[in-house]
This record gives structure tokens, C-alpha cells and sequence, in this order.
């Protein structure tokens, strides 16, 4: 199963209390970025464009931990920059751990395999390594020659362990159905691994590249010609059909960006963790006072050519738990 059964368990129970609540906006998912420094520097990161004071800062334990009790949100994905750079970063995956929340950890897996001893596997955590395409692909992807084999060394030694691992893979306008299908073809029959993610690049306005971004026009037509053997049943994607519906260009959403918010050493970032109008103190700041109204394809010329998962899975999840048609697809899916 891409899913647990007990993370589809809370996640369901959560999901049915908000509606019970009356609970218009929560998030799902928090992403949280405890620094932006990284050890790599790839040109389609608009993380890591920040000033060298920026890049040292360390976000604290408790403040992390904090934050992620203000939301509620069951699920955290521990992100950056580079997570692993973080001196106690394993400190915040554990005390959310004993929250019961659900912890992905998302690293480019340089630092993983000497990291691994400092966490413990959990039915609450999982790896999430960035592998963006076979070995040429994602080295070039990444700007260092030698980063694949690494990934791909720590993947099979923290499922050695017994570690949960999945993979996040990005897919930029380079791409073709084939390298789409042989990437992920490695990883679920391979790799083997837990569960994969996928997702069309998005235009950060401070990435230095800027030519290879995918327009929806052109990522609709990737995924519906990479899905078209039917593959996509039998490989263990991380997403709801009707995100995958929604890559393919068989339905169209609005996204939810506060879903999946995003809180880094700024505070709340608004309004999601692609764009940045501004940052909250506090997650209920964040909600009132953002004129969500202003975002959205169509609202915001920015999210025009956005099919990201984290403001479009959210929409998804809330289409599919509205209808027992769709959720039955999507337990099925699992």
C-alpha cells in the first residue's frame, strides 16, 4: 500500500471532525522548513536564493514544535533547503513523532545514510529522497555529478533498517512520457519503495532557470501520454486518482492553498509554501487575515501555469471524501 491503512485511518477520522466542526479551512499537511540552507544548489530552487545570514538561520525545536500544535494538522513534511543540515532537526521528527504525527522527511539523501543512526524507524515517519529522474537526468537535475548513487545507497540501506522510504520526483518541461515511465518504473519495481510522489515543476520567481518550467497545457499532455499504457494503476503513487485525474487534464480544480501551508523561520507563509506574499506570526493569523480570494489559476497570474500537489491535492482529498464513488476509489487505489 502507497498509504498506511493507519495513516488513511487518522487522516479520514480528521477530515470527518473538521466537517462535524464546521471547519471551513485546516490544513492537512504542514510544510515545515526548519532553515533554507542546502548543500546543493540547484538553478530550479527558489529556496536557497535567500542572503547568507538567512541561510544560517536554525529554526528552534520548540518553535517548530509549537507551530505545528497551533495548526492541528495531522501529517508534517519536514523540508528546507536541506533538513539533515539542521543540527537537531532529528530532535523535531521525534517530539512530532510522539505527537502521533505523521512525519515525511524530504532530503536529497547526500547526508542520509551518515544520518540514519540518529532516527528510528516508526510507523509515524517516513524518508522522503528527491530522485529526479535515472542517474544522468537527476545528477544533472541537481548539479552534481555522483548525487543518484548516493540516493540511491541510503534508500536501500534505511529500508535494510526498516525504515519507511518513499521518493518525490520533479518533472520539468525536458521531460518525456518515456523518462517519466523509466523513472518510475525503477523506483516501484526496482527500488521498491514505499511510495512515490510526483509533481511538474513550479516557477519560482527567484529560481536562476527559468526556461523549464512546464505550463499546464504541456504537463497535462506529459502525464496523460506517460499514463496512457496503464501503468499508472500499478505503480505505488502517492496521491489521490483524482490528483492524477487532474494531471492528466481529465478534471480541473481550483487549488486550496491553505491545505498544505508552509511554516519557516519567517513564520506562516503567505499564501502557500510556492509563493511568498508575506509571513504571519501565527497560524490563525495566517487564515484570517490572507484574502484567499486573490489566488488561484484565473485570480492570480503567478498561479496560471500551477499544478503543484501541495495546492492541489488538497483539493482532491476534500472532492474525494465528498463523494463514496471517489472515496471508494481511492481506498481502492491504496
Amino acid at each position: 500500500m502507497s498509504v498506511t491503512l493507519r495513516q488513511s485511518l487518522r487522516v479520514a477520522g480528521y477530515l470527518a471532525k473538521q466537517k462535524l466542526r464546521g471547519v471551513e479551512k485546516f490544513p492537512l499537511l504542514v510544510e515545515l522548513e526548519p532553515l533554507f540552507q542546502c548543500n546543493l544548489a540547484c538553478s530550479f530552487c527558489g529556496k536557497i536564493q535567500y542572503p547568507e545570514h538567512i541561510l544560517k538561520k536554525r529554526m528552534p525545536v520548540e518553535q517548530a514544535l509549537d507551530a505545528i500544535e497551533e495548526s492541528g494538522a495531522p501529517m508534517v513534511s519536514i523540508a528546507g533547503g536541506e533538513p539533515l543540515v539542521h543540527p537537531e532537526v532529528h530532535v523535531i521528527a521525534a517530539e512530532l513523532i510522539k505527537r502521533k504525527k505523521f512525519v515525511f522527511f524530504c532530503t536529497n539523501a547526500i547526508l542520509m545514510k551518515k544520518k540514519l543512526d540518529n532516527f528510528k524507524p516508526s510507523p509515524y515517519f517516513s524518508w522522503v529522497v528527491h530522485l529526479d529522474g535515472m542517474r544522468e537526468r537527476h545528477d544533472q537535475f541537481v548539479e552534481r555529478e555522483g548525487t543518484f548513487d548516493k540516493a540511491v545507497e541510503a534508500i536501500r540501506e534505511a529500508k535494510e533498517r526498516g525504515f519507511r522510504v518513499s521518493t518525490n520526483t520533479t518533472f520539468l518541461s525536458s521531460d518525456t512520457p518515456e523518462t517519466v515511465r523509466e523513472v518510475l518504473d525503477y523506483l516501484n519495481d526496482e527500488l521498491k519503495v514505499d511510495s512515490m510522489q510526483i509533481s511538474p515543476a513550479y516557477a519560482y520567481e527567484k529560481a536562476p532557470d527559468q526556461e523549464h518550467f512546464p505550463g499546464v497545457t504541456q504537463t497535462r499532455k506529459l502525464f496523460s501520454a506517460a499514463f496512457a499504457d496503464g501503468k499508472r494503476k500499478t505503480w505505488r503513487l502517492n496521491h489521490t486518482p483524482l490528483f492524477l485525474d487532474f494531471l492528466e487534464g481529465k478534471i480541473d480544480f481550483q487549488c486550496t492553498p491553505w491545505g498544505i501551508p508552509s511554516y519557516s523561520i519567517f513564520g506562516w507563509q503567505r499564501p502557500c509554501y510556492l509563493m511568498s506574499d508575506g509571513y504571519t506570526k501565527t497560524y490563525k493569523e495566517l487564515i484570517e487575515t490572507t484574502d484567499w480570494s486573490r489566488y488561484g489559476r484565473g485570480n492570480d497570474p503567478r498561479c496560471d501555469n500551477c499544478m503543484a500537489h501541495c495546492g492541489y491535492e488538497p483539493t482532491a482529498v476534500l472532492h474525494s471524501m465528498s463523494s463514496l464513488k471517489q472515496s471508494l476509489r481511492a481506498v481502492v487505489s491504496r
